[in-house]
């Protein structure tokens, strides 16, 4: 197992290539199980959650090349219908194979997924989606068993007691593409990553619109076909450089970034005092005068992204004054705080909302990384922490930061990677 060590104080200027938003890829590489023609995409980050969804689907039947960051899906001809426990188990998102499958096979044992331990995600409204086409459902032995004989189009509330669900709204919208009828997902996730699925599955051939709102309709077809897509860049990727920029009193350009993407992050850190304008093909972020703290709420999209909860914090931690972080979407993410305090941040935590008062410095320390965010969160600390900071199991990085200390490194930090003892 790998650690990462870091040696803070060093000021991150440059240009960084933003990857492919790891939540896009993942429900369009399974939505290439709807057709028997070969599909690409590229821009496919290599993560090691893109690896496990590539698992999932060779283990289908399904042939699957890749190539840098392009990859190649044949479906044609493949009969299973079984998501095993050992591939889904690790990721969370793996459970955007049930829509793909039941619309294609009809049937599906889908194994109850897994992914960080960020407190309860359920999967209540998956449920509640592909039910509302008519699919019959049931739980055994922790796979969800599904039968899709009467595929039909419906219309569904998705709305959970968290808010808006993306990957229960891919997995409903990519069922629907080949119901008999039409089918309203109403409070449906409008994420970028959701648009960017529903603009390949029309490449596709689907019948879809209103997937950039809260209200989906998708007309049902016969079949779908092949097609060719690039997927959008990470949003959570680029608002962590941004937040690099910041913390190190840097200046970045995040290549291939889209700004309407992040425009809740934009709103706060421009607040707080960072310059971000638009650039050819991105944009940047510049540190030009002491920071201030602000006040922040997680909401689903277009509010601020939970996804960037943790990683806002860190910099908040050496912003002078109190601001106050309120995490509305999963209230018990909050792991990364306990190991932020071991670097010498003062932070209380009162339910669901987080006082954070600035200290002059942070020094580093061993830390543990409890999530994908947390981590990120870690790192960002440890960019600016006095001394060395050592960040133990990494593996959730590789999960969703695509060479994550090469392009630290050629921004000027100084970062590493060695074996865990």
């Amino acid at each position: 197992m790998d650690k990462l060590i870091i040696e803070g104080g060093q000021r991150l200027v440059g240009a960084v290539s933003i990857s492919g938003a790891k939540n896009a890829a993942l429900p369009i590489l399974a939505a290439t199980l709807l057709s028997d023609d070969k599909s690409i995409i590229r821009n496919v980050p290599a993560l090691r959650d893109m690896s496990t969804m590539l698992k999932i689907i060779r283990n289908l039947g399904v042939k699957v090349e890749q190539d840098g960051d392009e990859v190649i899906v044949e479906p044609k001809g493949y009969k299973k219908w079984k998501a095993p426990y050992d591939l889904v188990s690790t990721m969370r998102a793996s459970i955007c194979v049930l829509g793909p499958l039941l619309a294609k096979q009809r049937f599906a044992e889908v194994s109850f997924p897994g992914g960080c331990i960020i407190g309860p995600r359920p999967i209540d409204l998956h449920m509640k989606g592909i039910k509302a086409l008519g699919v019959k459902v049931k739980v055994e032995k922790g796979y969800i068993i599904a039968d899709a004989k009467g595929l039909r189009g419906g219309n569904v509330y998705l709305g959970g007691h968290f808010g808006t669900s993306v990957l229960a709204t891919a997995n409903t919208m990519m069922a629907a593409t080949l119901a008999n009828g039409v089918t309203v997902i109403e409070n449906a996730a409008c994420e970028p990553e959701v648009v960017d699925l529903a603009e390949f599955l029309l490449k596709m051939g689907a019948k879809i619109k209103g997937h950039s709102t809260h209200r989906i309709i998708i007309e049902g077809v016969k079949r779908l076909h092949g097609a060719e897509h690039y997927v959008i860049a990470d949003r959570i990727e680029a608002g962590t450089y941004m937040l690099a920029a910041a913390i190190t009193k840097g200046d970045l350009r995040l290549k291939g970034a889209r700004l309407e993407h992040v425009v809740a992050l934009v709103d706060k850190l421009t607040e707080s005092g960072l310059d971000i304008s638009e650039s050819t093909g991105g944009f940047r972020a510049r540190f030009i005068k002491k920071l201030r703290p602000v006040t922040i709420t997680t909401l689903p999209y277009p509010g601020f992204p939970t996804d960037m909860q943790a990683q806002f914090m860190s910099l908040m931690a050496v912003t002078e004054g109190i601001s106050v972080i309120t995490e509305k979407i999963y209230p018990e993410r909050f792991i990364h705080i306990s190991e932020l305090a071991r670097m010498g941040a003062d932070i209380i935590l009162e339910g669901p909302n987080a006082i954070v008062k600035g200290v002059k410095y942070l020094s580093g320390a061993p830390v543990m990384a409890s999530d994908l965010r947390a981590s990120a969160a870690l790192v960002l600390a440890g960019l600016v922490a006095r001394n060395r900071t050592e960040i133990n199991r990494v593996y959730h990085l590789d999960r969703g930061y695509e060479k994550l200390e090469d392009k630290l490194t050629k921004l000027g930090a100084r970062v590493w990677r060695e074996k865990e003892k």
